[in-house]
């Protein structure tokens, strides 16, 4: 079983930008399709980008294409998620997941593992 441990969240003005980081262990990172989500208070969690698991695929949630950009190393077991000209509507709770099935699957919440949470805050 992968364990996942998110970093980088923060406050930060509109138009900056932040670098979230999830790290793996327990498990062989490079076989593993991960995605980052983000959840609102009183929103579903909803998948902000994935990238397959060696890097050669990813997507964007449309509301962040041009913004933002997965990426991850495999040699350090982690992925990344760069945030640029970050919008009020950008603040959330942001995951890590994980998972051993296509990244097509990360369309849905309900499948992997996932880490703790880091909170994003964009203000005005």
């Amino acid at each position: 079983q992968v364990q996942l441990v998110e970093s980088g969240g923060g406050l930060v003005q509109a138009g900056g930008s932040l670098r979230l980081s999830c790290t793996a262990s327990g498990s062989t990172f490079s076989i593993y399709a991960m995605g980052w989500y983000r959840q609102a208070p009183g929103q579903q969690r909803e998948l902000v980008a994935a990238i397959s698991s060696r890097g050669g695929s990813t997507n964007y949630a449309d509301s962040v294409k041009g913004r933002f950009t997965i990426s991850r190393d495999n040699a350090k077991n982690t992925v990344y998620l760069q945030m640029n000209n970050l919008k009020p509507e950008d603040t959330a709770v942001y995951y890590c997941n994980a998972r051993t099935s296509s990244i097509a699957t990360m369309r849905s919440a309900m499948l992997g593992s996932w880490g703790q949470g880091t909170q994003v805050t964009v203000s005005s």
